[in-house]
């Protein structure tokens, strides 16, 4: 697929997206994503040996090094940047997420400083170390993150037990950047951001109006992540575990992007989609032993050129205004088979792409838990499609109490186009 007609095609559904002069959205769950990505942004911060770059698109890199360190058996320079206090409003959970570029000998490590509301402070926790290849450093997670209040799990800052009413208040990210001592070679960041929530427990949501995108489908490459079973099973197991990476791909080739035939040599040429065996070996977190970490998805997107987010969504009427705008949206959801009529199966964590709505409503979706490419796309009861992704609690297939991710999206798309707006919600 080429990216002119796509743009061509994003470009006249555009014209067709709903104006701004919507009705603020009601809901109950307190959502907002800070970001920093401007020329502004990078100067508001504190730099200790980083330097804020005024290019056509703004990024954040090394002027000098302000301390060297071993890592991964290596030495490493590094100088780093802070952000401003930004206020999170009381959540119990926090993403970060992060767009940038590592040259071969550069790799980049995200944390999380925050304050409780009771006016503690929270440890310093890494969010993340990343490397957009694999050759110098293995890209992951930190376990073993916690004090009495919060925990990292995985990707995400959880308050856990706390005492009553504790919750986050504010936050800085800190983004250190390394290189190998006295290389030319230079990380650049040209995003980070924090999506902070506080999503109530619920069984059920209601549902949502619709009637913005009924009838529009987004013409989304089709991949299965199940043809690739057995596949490198190093990363993840295999292709029946790559739902996040294989739905990422199919996103980044609806934008026109793609993995190099360099990028494929490691492949092996017998398998279809090589594709999708690139973006699991491309995400997958060595500590978190899978593919599945959020931020690390969004963050293979963008080494393509374009930009990615992990936030939470309020409804599907706000997943319909990014259809509208031709943006396609990947949600995170878990469910039983009868939870959802004509999925077939029962999972505790899974990723679709939305890639429309039917003309009465349902979602139209590229499920990457298909038995091939041709049986991906499938379309899902809209009431049940919603409480399913929307949920924070569900019952598990033995009647036990399991949580829910609460309305969990990737949003992707090349840095030129608009997302759209929503009076009321600040979610993105």
């Amino acid at each position: 697929m080429t990216a002119g007609p796509i743009v061509a095609a994003v470009a006249a559904v555009a014209l067709l997206a709903p104006a701004n002069h919507n009705p603020p959205v009601q809901h109950d769950e307190q959502i907002s994503y800070q970001r920093f990505e401007t020329f502004r942004d990078w100067r508001s911060g504190t730099s200790a040996g980083t330097v804020a770059i005024p290019a056509l698109r703004p990024y954040l890199t090394i002027a000098r090094a302000t301390g060297s360190t071993e890592y991964a058996g290596k030495n490493w320079e590094y100088a780093s940047w802070t952000s401003p206090v930004r206020s999170a409003r009381g959540a119990s959970q926090l993403v970060a997420s992060w767009n940038a570029d590592t040259p071969a000998g550069t790799w980049l490590q995200v944390e999380l400083q925050g304050t409780y509301t009771n006016g503690h402070p929270t440890p310093s926790y890494v969010m993340g170390r990343w490397a957009k290849g694999d050759g110098d450093i293995q890209r992951t997670s930190v376990n073993d993150q916690s004090d009495e209040v919060s925990s990292i799990d995985v990707d995400t800052f959880k308050i856990d037990n706390p005492p009553a009413g504790v919750l986050l208040a504010d936050y800085r990210l800190k983004v250190t950047l390394y290189r190998t001592p006295g290389s030319h070679r230079q990380p650049r960041v040209y995003e980070v951001g924090a999506m902070a929530s506080n999503v109530p427990d619920r069984f059920t949501v209601p549902a949502s109006a619709g009637h913005i995108a009924w009838g529009r489908e987004l013409a989304v490459p089709r991949y299965s992540q199940n043809i690739h079973e057995g596949q490198y099973p190093q990363y993840d197991g295999g292709g029946e575990a790559w739902c996040s990476p294989t739905s990422t791909e199919m996103v980044v080739e609806y934008w026109g992007r793609h993995p190099s035939p360099a990028d494929l040599a490691w492949v092996d040429p017998s398998y279809a989609d090589p594709q999708v065996d690139q973006a699991a070996r491309s995400t997958y977190d060595y500590a978190y032993e899978g593919a599945g970490n959020w931020p690390f998805n969004t963050a293979y997107a963008a080494t393509y050129g374009l930009k990615g987010i992990v936030t939470r969504l309020h409804s599907l009427d706000e997943v319909e205004r990014f259809i509208a705008a031709g943006i396609p949206v990947i949600t995170s959801q878990s469910f039983l088979a009868s939870e959802l009529t004509g999925a077939n199966y029962s999972t505790s964590g899974h990723l679709f792409v939305i890639v429309g709505f039917t003309a009465t409503g349902d979602v139209v979706v590229n499920d990457p838990a298909s038995h091939d490419d041709n049986a991906v796309r499938n379309v899902y009861q809209r009431t049940e499609f919603e409480n399913v992704w929307l949920r924070t609690k569900r019952y598990r297939a033995d009647g036990s109490i399991g949580s829910a991710n609460g309305g969990i999206v990737y949003l992707i798309s090349p840095v030129w186009k608009q997302w759209p707006r929503v009076p009321g919600s600040d979610n993105w």
